[in-house]
């Protein structure tokens, strides 16, 4: 098979991944707090199980993206993690007592960590020009799932047999439904996926002997031996580890010195030809080395650019968890929607959604992720004001009121899909790719503890909207300054300003 039909099938199996996160999280949510009365569970079980999937997802992200950083390989990963999809959603099916619906939350949430490699993967087999279009087309797939998702609940609430021991019924179903589907996506991952290797950023090397030695290099490349995915220096590579020793993470090496290093490096890689091999670097000179490189890696996610990324995931989700958990006790005060209502009202959101990030796909090919960034947070800012005015005390009879309300939704929606793009394919820019695995899970744990404190705000403050949506404006206001301020350096660095930096991993 032709490296261009794997790329392609293993695309279409990343966005299945996503689009069976998002079914998952649409076919559960509906029926869990029925599901836990049930089980005699106390009001507050509902928040706790809620959580629970974000705060393990939250946790294994960065372990996961590690991982694929250390390995290069993804495949094993998302295998690894989906056997936890498949164990979380067994033991939501079984469902003996509401201890077991509550664990069965944290195993599956666990295997939400494997999106953080997935990222990575992307981020390194894309060219910076295409990944803001990837990323989207990614999350408009778990969009989709959200959208499809309550349609399985038209034949999974007819369900009521045994299976065995197990009863099934509109409460258990969607644990075994999701079961089935998480352990199909195993043999989908096994023959339909591949790992990518990172795109080949690599300068024209000049000279007989540098010539010889990037030869060398590329063999190497081609079996995965080697982790570097930098561009080839004009004299050659090294064949030793001078990676660890020259221009590494966070080590402060002048251009001529490199420029010595690198063509004395080459001399002993041909000399190595003819003669045995030099003896390794004494221990304290790697452990130094790695403490430098270890240092400058946390140092990485305090610099300027990457702070105020961070701040828009964190932001971003904790207003729109917190939005949407208002949403619902709203529409059922003022117009005395049910279940029916709200699903339509939350299947039309969805449309808007998709369609949103279409068009960022489509707009991010013309204009830089900044100014995509910076769109998303004016509407945002203005569906914040909008809210903050209309919808803490509506004003007018009933259709006003009906307008103020889809006005205010509408915006909110619309502005999501700008930010949430713009933030991942610029964070995936001004971070390191050798460590992009990593990177990507600490950004997804970022949204994750978005996601468990955003609702708690809301659903503490549904009486009290002003204070509720005062402080969502003031923290679109806060990243707005910190944006302003910080705009001139969301761009993508140059390989000079890579090699120069001891903040980032070139």
């Amino acid at each position: 098979m032709d490296d261009r039909r794997k790329r392609k099938l293993t695309f279409c199996t990343i966005g299945l991944i996503f689009l069976l996160s998002g079914v998952e999280y649409a076919v559960i949510l509906p029926t869990i707090w029925r599901y836990l009365q049930t089980l005699d569970a106390a009001p507050y079980f509902l928040g706790l199980a809620l959580s629970a999937f974000s705060l393990s997802g939250l946790l294994s992200g960065p372990l996961f993206g590690h991982w694929s950083d250390r390995t290069q390989a993804t495949k094993k990963i998302i295998l690894f993690a989906n056997i936890f999809e498949i164990v979380g959603n067994f033991m939501y099916f079984m469902g003996y007592s509401k201890w077991l619906l509550l664990s069965s939350r944290l195993v599956a949430g666990i295997g939400t960590g494997a999106g953080a490699s997935i990222f990575g993967l992307l981020t390194r087999s894309t060219a910076p020009e295409d990944r803001a279009t990837v990323f989207a087309a990614a999350m408009a797939c778990r969009q989709a799932g959200l959208l499809i998702g309550p349609a399985f609940n038209i034949f999974l609430r007819l369900c009521d047999f045994r299976l065995g021991p197990f009863v099934v019924n509109k409460y258990t179903a969607p644990g075994l439904f999701m079961c089935s589907m998480w352990i199909l996506l195993q043999l989908v991952v096994v023959f339909m996926y591949w790992d990518l290797p990172p795109l080949e950023r690599r300068k024209p090397q000049h000279g007989s002997t540098a010539n010889s030695v990037g030869e060398e290099n590329e063999k190497e490349d081609e079996h995965g031996l080697t982790e570097d995915g930098e561009e080839g220096n004009d004299e050659g590579k090294p064949l030793m580890g001078s990676q660890e020793l020259v221009g590494s993470y966070g080590s402060v090496v002048t251009p001529n010195a490199q420029r010595r290093n690198n063509v004395s490096s080459a001399s002993n890689a041909t000399l190595n030809h003819i003669s045995p091999p030099q003896s390794p670097p004494p221990s304290e000179t790697l452990e130094s080395s790695t403490t430098v490189k270890n240092f400058s890696k946390s140092r990485e996610f305090l610099r300027e650019e990457v702070v105020v990324l961070l701040a828009a995931q964190f932001i971003v989700f904790f207003n729109q968890t917190a939005l949407e958990t208002m949403v619902t006790p709203l529409t059922q005060k003022y117009f005395g929607y049910k279940e029916v209502e709200n699903s339509v009202m939350y299947c039309l959101c969805g449309v808007e959604v998709i369609a949103g990030f279409f068009f960022v796909r489509w707009l991010s090919q013309r204009v830089a992720e900044r100014v995509v960034l910076v769109t998303g947070l004016a509407i945002l800012n203005i569906s914040g004001v909008w809210c903050l005015i209309f919808l803490a005390k509506p004003l007018g009879a009933f259709p006003w009121q009906l307008t103020e309300f889809v006005i205010g939704v509408f915006l909110q929606v619309l502005g999501l899909p700008f930010v949430a793009v713009a933030q991942v394919s610029l964070f995936s820019k001004v971070t390191s790719e050798r460590t992009q695995g990593f990177s990507q899970g600490v950004r997804r744990s970022v949204g994750g503890l978005a996601t468990i404190l955003g609702p708690l705000w809301a659903g503490g403050l549904t009486e009290n909207i002003y204070i509720m949506m005062g402080v969502i404006c003031a923290l679109l206001v806060l990243l707005t300054i910190m944006l302003a301020f910080s705009y001139d350096r969301l761009v993508e660095p140059t390989a000079e300003e890579r090699a120069d930096s001891p903040d980032t991993c070139a």
